[in-house]
């Protein structure tokens, strides 16, 4: 009796393979050593022998250890996957029966909340709970019932798996509605907002200060269908939010993530242009809804529109702005592209004529006369040994131009690692940034050296000052920025520099060392002819009890000539005069003609040819660059200014409206007139009174030079209204 099993246990057993393997798959063991792996994997991952595989199925489950792992939820101790999770994860035609039966189970003895909130405990998958899987297996009917029934709606799930550039995963933003919103969800997304049980928090972050808004800009890629996506979704939530949270007055684009970015400056700092120029447009022509708009449309007359921009996070009075993040932000990819958005572009475009361009003039002019300085300091130096003692009043003078240059270069050197400190250079940012700090910065470096060497008595100090002298003179080019058509042109030569010509030089110093080795090689020192010649000249030679003067001319047996006579070559400027010192001669041409075909003939013809290629290729590119590139200078100039300077020249250029149905809500706004030859309008406003209707009006006290008139047409509708009265009998 003792090895018979009991009937019961085999009656139970009989009818847990009648059911035709049910429930058991749920409660198979996961193996602890299996490889981190998307949860519902169908590779086999395991480590471990089959050996092992086989006793792990000498375990019998009865009905009774399944209703004690429905009812405590958690059957792998080892990842916290519960059999609701599993249940979840195995959905067929968005299905499971057994999940209403775990549910009624845990509900009947009192564990329902811990179930359903139940979630991994290993590190890849960390915090998922039943909720997440049902938003990512795209089942409406789960994701009500689990919040029905008491899912934790801001649950995080912050394992590895889910976490930004941690290579295997997705980020989706930890909480169940970024994850319903980045999987393109709108019925969910709207549901967790707004349903009878409890909605999700808007303002929750994640574990990276990330709302939803954030992870959406995160998730974009610039593509056409995520972007229409992304702004779609973008959109719904800030207007289902502003319906629903009227009286909290929470400004979901305001809130900030741990590194102290909005959704628009994490938008700007991503290079995520299509969202960030949607941000930049967004406008809305319902009334209700119309303070969500970062843009409005003034007046329209044919092709010609008048809009106002919304100017908050946008201009440098504030920290950390648009414009700064992404002037010097050199990782970003597209940054030359972004700053042609609106309003962006005619906002730099009125620092510039307003202050930055005279500024800018100043700058050259003192820059110049500092040049000159320099030059005539360099070229009026004493020979001999430094340091020179001052004797002469002209000494006085050249001592004051040493001084000035020296100072000079400080200044430069302290300008150029204040710019490095805030804009770290990098190899990618060169083709937009161009290299001009970093020739200041070997220029201010060279000439302190120089001053070291000259106090130091070292002759050496001649030349360092001639290559500070030289790059001074290069350095002036970085004022071609200044206009638009010579900064196109150093933008293009910068490009050539670091593209065409860096490529024919790594080819042509292979063939100019290469054969000139082979050359240095071939030559014979010990040649009868050498020693003939030699013997010849020491025998006419007048000594006079002296030793004769010995004259050594030059020859291919040194690298150093050898080198630069094959440089000539390809120049066309080479010494045909072959010499007759080799022992093969026939090798020698042949060495000399394949030199001259490669270079002389292929190289530079073909840089010439890819030149030309580029200047084609990279003029519109060019334009964006130059722009960039000023833009550089219009910020480095107005950081240069008084801050009460600067408050004042940001009050000239925007001006602050307030709402009429949020008085106590004021924002700077910036107006922009396009033009866009494709749309025209034949209505001569877009509304009888554009603007006036939501806008609150000026106080009648304020002064008159602050008043921003938001209908261009007031003036001319009231002389009209008067003439037609005047005109009554």
């Amino acid at each position: 009796m003792e090895g018979k099993q009991p009937v019961d246990e085999v009656d139970l057993n009989r009818g847990r393979g009648e059911e035709g393997n049910g429930l058991d798959w749920l409660l198979r063991k996961d193996n602890s050593e299996i490889t981190p792996a998307p949860m519902d994997t169908n590779v086999s991952l395991s480590r471990q022998h089959i050996a092992s595989v086989d006793s792990s199925h000498s375990e019998e489950f009865t009905r009774e250890i399944i209703f004690e792992a429905a009812s405590h939820g958690d059957t792998n101790e080892t990842n916290g996957k519960t059999a609701l999770l599993k249940a979840l994860l195995n959905l067929k035609d968005g299905k499971n029966d057994t999940i209403d039966l775990f549910l009624d189970i845990a509900e009947k003895t009192g564990d329902l909340r811990h179930l359903i909130n139940a979630s991994y405990t290993d590190p890849w998958y960390k915090g998922q709970t039943a909720l997440h899987i049902a938003i990512e297996r795209r089942s409406f009917d789960h994701v009500k019932l689990l919040v029905q029934k008491g899912a934790d709606v801001q649950a995080k799930a912050n394992g590895k798996f889910f976490q930004r550039n941690a290579g295997l995963g997705f980020y989706f933003g930890e909480l169940p509605l970024s994850l319903a919103a980045c999987t393109n969800q709108p019925n969910i997304v709207s549901f967790l907002m707004e349903n009878p049980y409890r909605n999700a928090d808007l303002t929750e972050k994640d574990s990276q200060g990330n709302t939803v808004l954030h992870t959406l800009v995160v998730i974009a890629d610039n593509t056409t269908e995520n972007t229409d996506m992304i702004v779609r979704m973008y959109d719904e939530i800030l207007i289902q939010h502003h319906k629903l949270e009227k009286r909290r007055k929470v400004q979901l684009e305001d809130i900030e993530n741990n590194r102290g970015l909005t959704p628009l400056k994490l938008a700007a700092k991503l290079g995520k242009i299509g969202l960030f120029r949607h941000m930049l447009h967004r406008e809305f022509t319902d009334e209700e809804t119309r303070p969500l708009s970062r843009k409005f449309t003034e007046w329209v007359y044919g092709p010609v529109h008048s809009s106002l921009y919304d100017m908050t996070s946008i201009d440098t009075n504030e920290d950390n702005s648009v414009l700064d993040i992404i002037v010097f932000g050199s990782e970003i990819p597209n940054r030359p592209e972004m700053l042609q958005i609106e309003p962006l572009r005619s906002l730099l475009n009125d620092k510039w004529d307003r202050f930055a361009s005279k500024l800018f003039l100043m700058n050259f002019l003192f820059y110049l006369t500092y040049l000159i300085i320099f030059t005539m300091v360099a070229c009026h130096r004493k020979d001999g040994q430094p340091p020179f003692p001052v004797v002469v009043p002209l000494d006085y003078l050249r001592c004051i131009g040493e001084l000035i240059s020296v100072l000079g270069a400080v200044w430069f050197l302290y300008k150029t690692i204040h710019i490095y400190k805030r804009n770290p250079p990098n190899l990618k940012a060169l083709f937009t940034d161009g290299f001009c700090e970093i020739l200041f910065f070997l220029q201010a470096a060279l000439l302190l050296i120089c001053t070291v060497l000259y106090g130091c008595g070292r002759r050496e100090y001649v030349g360092l000052l001639v290559l500070s002298l030289a790059l001074a003179w290069m350095n002036i080019l970085y004022y071609s920025r200044g206009s638009k058509q010579m900064g196109m042109y150093n933008v293009m030569m910068q490009r050539m520099i670091l593209g065409d010509i860096l490529h024919f030089l790594c080819f042509y110093s292979v063939f100019l060392f290469g054969f000139s080795a082979a050359i240095v090689a071939l030559i014979d020192d010990t040649s009868p002819a050498i020693k003939i010649q030699t013997n010849s000249s020491r025998a006419q030679g007048r000594t006079f009890g002296l030793e004769p003067f010995k004259c050594k001319k030059p020859s291919y047996n040194d690298i150093r000539f050898t080198i630069l006579e094959l440089f000539k070559f390809t120049i066309g400027m080479g010494d045909l005069e072959f010499t007759d010192h080799v022992q093969y001669k026939e090798v020698f041409y042949i060495l000399l003609i394949s030199y001259i075909v490669l270079t002389y003939i292929l190289l530079l013809n073909m840089l010439i040819a890819l030149m030309g290629n580029t200047v084609e290729r990279i003029s519109k590119e060019s334009e964006n660059i130059w722009n960039l590139q000023r833009a550089f200078t219009i910020l480095d100039l107005e950081r240069t200014l008084p801050r009460s300077l600067m408050r004042k020249l940001h009050r000239e250029a925007s001006k602050t409206v307030c709402f009429r149905h949020e008085p106590n809500e004021c924002r700077p706004f910036f107006r922009v007139e396009e033009i866009n030859w494709k749309q025209w309008r034949s209505d001569v406003t877009q509304e009888e009174d554009p603007g006036n209707h939501l806008m609150l009006p000026q106080p009648e006290e304020q002064p008159r030079a602050t008043v921003w008139n938001l209908n261009p047409f007031e003036r001319l509708l009231a002389r009209r209204r008067q003439s037609q009265q005047s005109s009554v009998p």
